[in-house]
C-alpha cells in the first residue's frame, strides 16, 4: 500500500527525550501548548507510543493522564486522541458512541480493512474487557445488526482476484433482491457486499448499472432505509472511493452553523498516516475549497493549530497537486459524472398521457374566467404538460377562444408565480432570449445569469435563441452584448454567442494542453485570450480529456489556476466552463444553492434554471444537489422560498412540481404532498 498520510516518522527520533520536551512543557504554572502540538503532530502514531512508555520509565507518570490534566476543551480531545494507539483510537470511538451515535459505527465499520477490525476488536476487548461483537447486538437492531456483524468479522476478500461469471451473478442476484421485486431480500445485499472484493465490487457496480439503468446507490436508496440504508451506502461510497467518502464526511462535519468536532476529530487522527493527501485532494476537487482553508476557518486557536497540522498544507496556496494524488484527480476526470451523465441525462417533466389541447385550454379558460382565479388548476396544468405539449395549448386557446393565453396568464397572475408560469409557457428559444434579455435591461447586469446561459446551451439552442432574440427585441443578441459589456468578457460572450463550438470526439489533445500550459506563463491578457480561444471553441468531450491531460503533465487543477491568476467576470466566465464540462448537473445544483443560501432569494435564477432544465436533466441536479448538500433540493426550495408570500408560496409549490411528478388538486393537499412525495422521486 503506498504511503499517502500527512504524517511520517520523525527522522533523528529520541523518545526520552521528546519525553523530557513534553515534561518540561507541562512542568509549573500552566502549559506551553504550543511546544505540546508541534511535538505531538511531528511524530507518528508508533514514535508517541514509545514517547509514553519513556515518559513512565523517565517521571513515572502516565503521559495521557498528565495531558489530560493540563489541557482543555476540543484541544485536549485531539491531543490526548492523537497519543492512543489507532486501534484504541477506533476502540474507543466506538465505545463512546455505542447506542448514540450510529454514524460513528457506520464510518469506523464501513472503511476499515480486515486487518484494522482485527485490530480493532483485540483493543476493545483489552480496554473495556467486553466482546464488540456483543456490544453491537446489544444496541442495534434488524438488518442494521446483521449488516454490523458482518464486517466486524473483518473477512472481507482481499485476495484481488475476479471472477468475471460471478460479477454479472452478484449483479443479477442484487437486481432480483430489490428493483425486479414487490419488497427487499435485505440479506443478499448483506451478503455480497459486506464479503466480496473491493475489485469485484467496483465490476458489480458497473455491470449492475446496465441491468437496472440505475446506480446502485439509487437502488439502495429506493430499497432501504434509516440507519440500515446509511450504513449500505457508506459501504458503497468506500468501495468506489475511501478518500472521497472521508472528503464528504469532513465537510459536513463543518458545513452550516456549529461543527461536528467528535467526525473532525476522528477521521483527521485516523488518516493522518493513511490517506489524508488523498482526502485533500478529492475535498478540492469536490467543494473547490481546500480542507486547509475549511478547517481554517470553522475552528479556533490551539485547536485549529493542531488539526492545520495534521491536514499538512493549503492546497489552495500550492495551486497543485501533489505528485502521487495528481493521479486521483486524473482518474477523477477520467470518471467525471459527466461520462455518465451525458448516457443517463433524466428530465422531470415529461409529455402527460391522454395529452387533449383543447380540453387543457377549456380548463385553463374556466380557471381564469369570473372572479379570481383557480391558481392550482393552471399550475397542475402546466407543470404536468411537456413544452411542446404546452404550445399546442397556446394554439388550442386561441383558434378554440380567440383569445391569447399568455395576455390571459399575465393579466390573472401576479410577481413571482406570473414569471413562472409565464416561462413555462414559452418555447425554451423564447425563455432563452428573454432571460438575456432581463440579464442586461435597467441600470446593471446580471453576469451570472449571461456567462450560465451561454456556457450551458448547446449549438442549436444558442442559434434558436439567436433569433428569438431578434424577432422579439429588433436587434441582434450580439449587439445586445457588446453594448451592454466590455473587454475581455465580453469578448468570451461573443465568442459563446456565436454557438459554433465544436461537436465531436477529442482531437489534437495535446495541442490544446501545450497551449494552455504555456498560456500559465503569459502575461495576464494573452492567458485570457488563450483560454478563451480553446475554453469557448472546443467540444466538451475534448476539453475533458484537455483538463485531464494538463493534470496529469503538470500536476496542476485548471480550476485552481483560474481562480488564482484571473478575476471579475473573465474568471467566472472560464470558471463556468470547467465546471460545466467536468459535470453541468453539479454546476447548476451549486447555481441553485447560491440562488437561496443567505438572506433572500434569487428568484430569477430559480426560475431559470427550474423551467430551463426541468425537461434535460432536473432528475440529475437533484442528485447532485442531494449529494453535495445533503439535503433534497425541493426540501430546500420549500423552506427558501416558503415564507415570504401567498404569491412566493404558489411559486415554491410550482417549482416544487417542477422538480418531482406529484399531482395535487388542492394547494393544502399538495402542499403536504410535495414534502412527502418530491424526495421519494
Amino acid at each position: 500500500m503506498v504511503f499517502r498520510g500527512t504524517i511520517t516518522d520523525a527522522p533523528d527520533f529520541d523518545a526520552s527525550a521528546d519525553a523530557e520536551t513534553l515534561y518540561n512543557a507541562m512542568k509549573g504554572i500552566g502549559s506551553d501548548k504550543e511546544a505540546i502540538l508541534d511535538m505531538v503532530t511531528s511524530r507518528s502514531n508508533a514514535q508517541r507510543q514509545e514517547i509514553i512508555a519513556a515518559y513512565k520509565c523517565s517521571f513515572g507518570k502516565d503521559l495521557i493522564e498528565d495531558l489530560k490534566y493540563e489541557l482543555t476543551g476540543k484541544f485536549e480531545r485531539l491531543i490526548v486522541s492523537l497519543m492512543r494507539s489507532r486501534a484504541y483510537h477506533d476502540a474507543k470511538e466506538i465505545h463512546d458512541g455505542a447506542g448514540t451515535n450510529e454514524r460513528c459505527l457506520i464510518e469506523v465499520l464501513a472503511s476499515r480493512n480486515n486487518t484494522q477490525i482485527h485490530e480493532m476488536v483485540a483493543a476493545y476487548k483489552d480496554a473495556y474487557g467486553s466482546d464488540i461483537e456483543e456490544d453491537v447486538i446489544a444496541d442495534t437492531s434488524g438488518h442494521f445488526k446483521k449488516m454490523l456483524v458482518v464486517l466486524l468479522q473483518g473477512t472481507r476478500d482481499e485476495s484481488g482476484v475476479v471472477d468475471a461469471d460471478l460479477v454479472e451473478q452478484d449483479a443479477q442476484d442484487l437486481y432480483a433482491a430489490g428493483e425486479e421485486q414487490w419488497g427487499t431480500d435485505e440479506a443478499k445485499f448483506i451478503m455480497i457486499l459486506g464479503n466480496r472484493s473491493v475489485t469485484h465490487l467496483h465490476m458489480v457496480f458497473d455491470a449492475y448499472e446496465k441491468i437496472a439503468e440505475m446506480t446502485i446507490e439509487d437502488s439502495i436508496k429506493n430499497e432501504l432505509s434509516g440507519d440500515f440504508e446509511r450504513l449500505m451506502l457508506a459501504v458503497v461510497q468506500c468501495i468506489r472511493s475511501v478518500p472521497m467518502f472521508f472528503a464528504k464526511r469532513l465537510y459536513k462535519s463543518m458545513k452550516g452553523l456549529g461543527t461536528a468536532d467528535n467526525t473532525l476529530i476522528r477521521i483527521m487522527i485516523s488518516r493522518s498516516e493513511i490517506d489524508m493527501l488523498d482526502i485533500r485532494e478529492c475535498f478540492r476537487l469536490r467543494y473547490e475549497k481546500s480542507l486547509y482553508n475549511m478547517i481554517k476557518d470553522d475552528t479556533s486557536g490551539d485547536y485549529k493549530r493542531t488539526l492545520l497540522n495534521l491536514c499538512g498544507g493549503d492546497d489552495d496556496l500550492a495551486g497543485e497537486f501533489f505528485p502521487e494524488a495528481a493521479q486521483i484527480a486524473y482518474k477523477m476526470w477520467e470518471l467525471s459524472a459527466m461520462t455518465k451523465v451525458q448516457v443517463w441525462l433524466r428530465p422531470s417533466v415529461r409529455p402527460a398521457p391522454d395529452f387533449d389541447p383543447a380540453a387543457d385550454a377549456q380548463a385553463l379558460r374556466k380557471a381564469m374566467k369570473g372572479f379570481g382565479t383557480d391558481e392550482d388548476a393552471i399550475i397542475d396544468i402546466v407543470a404536468h404538460r411537456s413544452n411542446a405539449q404546452r404550445q399546442e395549448i397556446r394554439q388550442a386557446f386561441k383558434s378554440l377562444l380567440g383569445r391569447d393565453l399568455m395576455k390571459d396568464l399575465k393579466s390573472e397572475l401576479s410577481k413571482n408565480l406570473e414569471r413562472l408560469i409565464i416561462g413555462l409557457m414559452l418555447t425554451p428559444a423564447e425563455f432563452n432570449a428573454k432571460m438575456m434579455r432581463k440579464a442586461m435591461e435597467g441600470a446593471g447586469t446580471d453576469e451570472h445569469a449571461l456567462i450560465e446561459i451561454l456556457v450551458t446551451r448547446s449549438n442549436e439552442e444558442i442559434q434558436a435563441m439567436n433569433a428569438a432574440y431578434q424577432d422579439a427585441y429588433k436587434k441582434t443578441l450580439e449587439e445586445a452584448i457588446q453594448s451592454d459589456t466590455s473587454g475581455h468578457f465580453c469578448r468570451i460572450l461573443v465568442s459563446l454567442v456565436q454557438g459554433a463550438r465544436e461537436e465531436g470526439p477529442a482531437d489534437c489533445v495535446l495541442h490544446d494542453f501545450k497551449e494552455l500550459a504555456d498560456a500559465c506563463n503569459a502575461e495576464s491578457d494573452d492567458m485570457e485570450m488563450k483560454f478563451m480561444s480553446i475554453l469557448c471553441t472546443r467540444s466538451f468531450p475534448h476539453l475533458r480529456k484537455v483538463f485531464q491531460e494538463f493534470v496529469r503533465c503538470t500536476n496542476k487543477d485548471i480550476e485552481q489556476i483560474i481562480k488564482k491568476e484571473m478575476s471579475g467576470d473573465v474568471k467566472n466566465a472560464f470558471y463556468a466552463i470547467v465546471r460545466s464540462v467536468k459535470n453541468q448537473p453539479s454546476y447548476f445544483a451549486d447555481r441553485l444553492y447560491k440562488a437561496m443560501k443567505g438572506l433572500g432569494t434569487d428568484d430569477r435564477a430559480l426560475i431559470r434554471i427550474m423551467v430551463s432544465r426541468s425537461e434535460v436533466d432536473l432528475f440529475n441536479i437533484r442528485k447532485e444537489f442531494k449529494e453535495t448538500h445533503d439535503e433534497s433540493l425541493h426540501e430546500f426550495i420549500q423552506v427558501e422560498t416558503m415564507i415570504v408570500s401567498q404569491s412566493l408560496c404558489l411559486l415554491t409549490l410550482t417549482v416544487g412540481l417542477l422538480c418531482s411528478h406529484v399531482t395535487c388538486v388542492s394547494l393544502r393537499s399538495f402542499f403536504l404532498n410535495l414534502c412527502c412525495l418530491c424526495a421519494s422521486v
